[in-house]
């Protein structure tokens, strides 16, 4: 792979072929299945076959498809096992690489950006990249100031790539849905789709990472790397060291799995309180797991580094009020309020009337790692959410297809869902309770003797939204509803 293909009838090939590859491997299976071997090894095999080569196209071409890739991987925990095992290798190489743009290329992308000069700039800079992404890739340096640095440089054509791919992928969308069992896989494209500009631009993307760099300066808990330089097509940020959280998921110890959790959580639900930005691209390619201490002195528990701003939700006030308050009446069983509460938020149309108690009961086993003071995420458990949401005989299913996902909840849903998929990857244990007290608004009633808030907590401590009744409600909803 030598370069980024632009051509838009080169990656519509590629992309088109894939169904076809599909069904081209299930005529070998039925050959395998006739000259006499079992069901399973054929089966295993097809499986693991076609997993190679639709990750292997997706990471080739980078763009769009690489980006779609990489959502779908946080969701690798709601395959059953004997479909997840041959898809998770294939999954968590692209979650970390894809194939480098070659040096000249990064060469000319410096000089015409940052000057004829560039290379003065640095007192080190290493050809190879470091890491690969969709949209751009990272080479390793040491600034003129001596500062260690990670260089992304934009792919020339990235734009036209991601919009060229998301809307061939869109086309096929629905022979891609099995991937994922009981979740629509259209609205996912069209919500990356709509993103494109926004992630294109390293100018944002600088803003959303300073601002987090700055409010989390000094923590305990989350290093954000400062920004040092940014023009268009290339962004200069500090280095950062540290294991990535694909390493921990395929081999790290309890310890690490439960304080990577525990962080993850409190970072990503914390983070719209103290800045009023959310991360909302929370794969694991995207953490690192670092020696505690504010100086990196490694005294202390390990620490969370937190990389790429480039798709942020802008949230001033937080995440929304009616989260908690709906996570806080289905939690104390109010099936009534509940239900009043969702159909004034616009989950429930006005148009459709369901059963109350019907509501609360599909909604409780979603919020369960909120209902006890710790609980631990598995891929057995988000399985079993995911089977029960796309079994059209269900209740859950039912229901589910009747609820709705306004607009305006929509990424922190998915950033919530993704959250949720990397927990049970981590097979993480995690006091979910104590970050929804600390920063989620709504959780904590209002204390009718002074008039204070929940949202005072929010100063002090963090909170995760992870099993709000956005995600009670909506992860369930847009599942169900594309099943």
């Amino acid at each position: 792979m030598s370069d980024l293909p632009r051509k838009a009838v080169t990656r519509t090939a590629k992309l088109a072929a894939l169904p076809l590859g599909f069904a081209g491997r299930a005529t070998w299976g039925l050959g395998k299945r006739i000259v006499g071997e079992s069901a399973e090894i054929v089966g295993r095999e097809l499986q693991q076959r076609t997993a190679e080569q639709l990750f292997k196209v997706l990471g080739e071409l980078k763009g769009g498809a690489m980006k779609f890739g990489q959502a779908l991987s946080v969701f690798e925990s709601a395959l059953p096992e004997e479909v997840a095992g041959p898809y998770r290798a294939a999954l968590t190489k692209l979650q970390e690489a894809a194939p480098p743009m070659p040096t000249r290329t990064v060469h000319a992308v410096l000089e015409e950006r940052l000057g004829e000069d560039w290379q003065q700039l640095f007192l080190e800079f290493e050809e190879k990249p470091s890491a690969a992404a969709s949209i751009g890739q990272v080479h390793r340096g040491v600034w003129h100031d001596g500062r260690e640095v990670a260089v992304k440089v934009q792919y020339p054509g990235a734009g036209e790539a991601l919009l060229s791919d998301l809307t061939q992928l869109s086309r096929f969308a629905r022979l891609l849905g099995p991937l994922i069992p009981g979740m629509d896989i259209k609205p996912l494209i069209t919500e990356l789709r709509d993103r494109v500009s926004e992630e294109l631009d390293y100018s944002l993307e600088a803003a959303a990472q300073q601002a987090h760099a700055e409010e989390f300066a000094g923590d305990p808990d989350v290093l954000v790397p400062e920004v040092v330089h940014q023009c268009e097509q290339v962004l200069i940020t500090e280095w950062i060291d540290g294991i990535p959280l694909s390493e921990i998921i395929a081999d790290g110890t309890q310890e690490q799995r439960d304080r990577a959790g525990q962080l993850l959580a409190r970072f990503l639900f914390s983070g719209p309180a103290r800045t009023g930005l959310l991360h909302a691209d929370p794969h694991p390619g995207n953490f690192r797991l670092l020696p505690g201490g504010p100086d990196g002195d490694g005294d202390g528990d390990w620490r969370l580094g937190v990389l790429d701003f480039g798709t942020v939700d802008r949230l001033p006030e937080g995440l929304p009020a009616s989260i908690g308050e709906s996570l806080r009446m289905t939690l104390d069983g109010d099936a009534e309020a509940v239900y009043d509460h969702l159909r004034a938020e616009g989950f429930v149309r006005e148009s459709i009337e369901l059963d109350p108690v019907a509501v609360l009961d599909y909604l409780l086993p979603i919020i369960e790692p909120a209902r006890v003071d710790a609980f631990t995420f598995t891929r057995g458990w988000m399985r079993g959410q995911a089977a029960s949401i796309a079994d059209p005989r269900s209740p859950a299913h039912q229901l589910g297809r009747q609820l709705n996902l306004p607009p305006s909840y929509l990424l922190i849903h998915r950033v919530t869902l993704s959250t949720i998929g990397v927990l049970c990857q981590l097979g993480a244990t995690v006091r979910l309770r104590d970050e929804l007290e600390a920063w989620l608004p709504g959780f904590v009633p209002e204390d009718p003797m002074d008039g204070t808030h929940e949202t005072d907590g929010r100063d002090g401590t963090d909170g995760m939204d992870g099993m709000d009744g956005t995600d009670g409600t909506d992860g369930g909803e847009q599942a169900a509803a594309g099943a």
